[in-house]
């Protein structure tokens, strides 16, 4: 199975700032790229944690005594970090968004270059779809999942469309999807809303969002003082939130102070603004156009 070459790799695992025996987090396993680096520094006492909910991923779990996977969503992360007696842990890298194997693979219904069907379940425990989201939800509810989650101008447009399509026969793959919006479309940008659509839907599929707030959220209990978190995002939503929890503790971005009005944050950033790839690494992963890097230390 092919996944993505790891995305601004060098630079997360610097980040990182590894001791040879700390335990770490790989939230986001995948192809396990990350982690191999991670493991090239850990001595025997090390340990690492890797947590996938697509179960795809395990197998590219490495033969080697100090990995515990955790085929589950990273929102569950201290659970099982307690679980298996690796609190607290010395740093956490999260690395967002979808896997090439995942877009990839016709059925999962990622791609909006292959047709298969309206699947878009990164865990194939869960039960919603994205089949459940289109012919299911009401006109207003996808309006706003279009706009918010796919930041999409004409979002009514796609809704309406939507709605007036299903009533004849409802959505099962992904083409028949395309086919029912592209009256919505400018030819000229017949990809980009395409994929802001999938995007909107894959993200309430997965519930994305809400599993990023409860994870960061979890990384200011489990992490160690001067432990690292390091998060890689490709939409602005993500780096949104990532931002303004490292900056301020939340996901509003205002800074709550206590009653000797000292402000109420766990971590500092490392590096104030997001790291971005250069140019020739863009050039060789295409993917990695869109990535932001963000660092922190906890305090």
């Amino acid at each position: 199975m092919m996944y993505h070459n790891p995305v601004l790799l060098n630079k997360s695992i610097e980040g990182l700032n590894i001791t040879k025996e700390g335990i770490y987090v790989d939230a986001t396993f995948g192809g396990g790229g990350h982690s191999r680096a991670i493991l090239s520094r850990l001595g025997e006492e090390g340990s690492l944690v890797v947590f996938d909910q697509d179960s795809d991923a395990e197998a590219n779990k490495p033969d080697d005594q100090r990995v515990i996977f955790v085929n589950q969503n990273f929102r569950y992360l201290k659970n099982f970090l307690r679980l298996y007696d690796k609190l607290p842990v010395d740093g956490i890298l999260a690395d967002l968004g979808v896997s090439s194997h995942q877009f990839d693979e016709a059925d999962r219904g990622f791609s909006i270059r292959k047709n298969g069907p309206l699947d878009m379940r990164m865990s194939r425990k869960q039960t919603q779809s994205a089949a459940d989201v289109v012919n299911t939800y009401s006109e207003e509810e996808l309006n706003n999942i279009f706009r918010l989650y796919g930041e999409i101008k004409n979002s009514r447009c796609m809704a309406k469309l939507i709605v007036e399509n299903r009533r004849e026969k409802p959505f099962a793959t992904t083409f028949q999807l395309i086919q029912a919006v592209e009256k919505c479309i400018p030819s000229t940008r017949m990809n980009k809303m395409l994929a802001m659509l999938f995007q909107a839907i894959r993200i309430e599929v997965n519930q994305e969002l809400e599993a990023l707030k409860v994870f960061l959220e979890q990384t200011a209990e489990v992490l160690k003082p001067g432990g690292r978190l390091v998060v890689i995002s490709y939409h602005s939503l993500e780096d949104r939130l990532v931002k303004n929890f490292i900056k301020t503790g939340n996901f509003e971005g205002k800074v709550k102070k206590d009653f000797f009005g000292n402000n109420l944050v766990d971590f500092k950033a490392v590096v104030n603004k997001a790291i971005v790839p250069d140019a020739a690494e863009i050039e060789l992963n295409s993917r990695a156009r869109s990535a932001k890097l963000r660092i922190a230390e906890k305090l």
